[in-house]
């Protein structure tokens, strides 16, 4: 039996290929291994992140490839088919992070009733979430379209709310207003989301491409949508934040120049701009930083307590899915060309932002 991984070359994303790889008969798999055969996974820009900081956040590590090659994490759903660890049997349905391919092997660790981590030496230099398979056969709440949206959406929606909890919890940095760009993107209108229905009366600012904009102003999240060709029209009679989602250097840029001293914060969370530019040391107003999730999801767990974060990303997370029916259409694509031509759609911004792509290789 092989397994098929789709892989990239790491110093050019716009290469890619095939390649098969020998599975181990079950006798032959790891103690407490598990051969898993990969469902159904989500594939959105925030994959393309995972590429472009592959070496410096350790993604490449999790999934290895041939040399000079990467294979991207990806969400999604796998089978266990065979197992050598006693409480897992085959069938076992699984949750959470997956290589571009049709087979996983996971050396089981922790197992609860709820879940397991991976506990293969190569992975455990990453954050303990990349490593953590929910146990999810039987559960509604991760079948069906509803599981769709588990993948393509929660763990972008818990980057929203740990955002959102990080500008709270500092009171906005002063700002009256937070400036969203890629405003169209997922991680974005969660955030747009999570901005307009707790944290009145912070004004909700979207940055987006002139094409986008009509879909941006349809989600009904954000107070104002402004194109990227317009924002020196953007008011700065108030202190304003920047929650930076595309990495484009020269917008980032030209809004501390527009804004000045009045730009009270400017955080970078996602990089799929592939030509950005760090120009970002002699900018005026504040000082351009990276949010990164896990940081304050650590701090909250220690702050919160056992369930802390788990209840309180629930609750919003309740207030977000009834909206996704209304703003995205779920598109599936299977086999190797699909995932192939999405990747390539993703990596070069050709995917409209109303849809949302589950793949499957198998």
């Amino acid at each position: 039996m092989t397994s098929k991984q789709f892989i990239v070359a790491r110093d050019d994303l716009q290469q890619s290929r095939f390649v098969e790889v020998a599975l181990p008969a079950t006798d032959n798999l790891p103690v407490d291994g598990l051969l898993v055969k990969v469902d159904r996974f989500a594939f959105t820009a925030n994959n393309i992140t995972y590429a472009m900081l592959g070496d410096q956040l350790k993604y490449w590590s999790l999934f290895p490839a041939p040399h000079g090659f990467g294979n991207i994490p990806v969400w999604g759903f796998g089978d266990v088919i065979a197992s050598r660890h006693p409480t897992i049997p085959e069938g076992e349905r699984l949750f959470g992070y997956f290589p571009m391919a049709t087979h996983l092997i996971i050396e089981a660790a922790d197992v609860g009733k709820r879940g397991l981590r991976d506990g293969a030496a190569h992975r455990q230099g990453v954050a303990p979430v990349y490593n953590a398979y929910t146990r999810v056969g039987g559960d509604a709440a991760f079948a069906g379209r509803a599981g769709d949206y588990q993948a393509l959406l929660r763990p972008l929606f818990m980057l929203s709310f740990m955002v959102d909890d990080f500008l709270a919890e500092n009171a906005f940095f002063g700002a009256r207003s937070v400036m969203l760009s890629s405003a169209s993107s997922k991680t974005a209108f969660g955030l747009a989301h999570l901005l307009h229905t707790q944290r009145k009366p912070i004004r909700v600012i979207g940055l987006t491409s002139r094409g986008n904009a009509d879909y941006v102003r349809s989600l009904g999240c954000y107070d104002d949508v402004v194109t990227y060709d317009d924002v020196a029209s953007l008011a700065t009679d108030h202190p304003a934040a920047y929650v930076d989602m595309a990495g484009n250097g020269d917008l980032r840029a030209q809004l501390h120049r527009h804004f000045g001293d009045k730009l009270v914060y400017s955080g970078r969370v996602g990089l799929t701009h592939q030509d950005a530019t760090d120009d970002s040391a002699n900018l005026p107003g504040a000082k351009p930083t990276w949010f990164f999730a896990p940081d304050q999801i650590r701090k909250r767990a220690k702050e919160w307590g056992p369930g802390g974060i788990d209840t309180r990303f629930g609750a919003a997370w309740a207030s977000f899915v009834p909206m996704l029916d209304r703003w995205i259409t779920v598109m599936d694509g299977h086999g190797a060309a699909a995932v192939q031509q999405i990747y390539l759609d993703t990596l070069n911004g050709r995917v409209k932002p109303d849809q949302a792509h589950m793949l499957s290789l198998g």
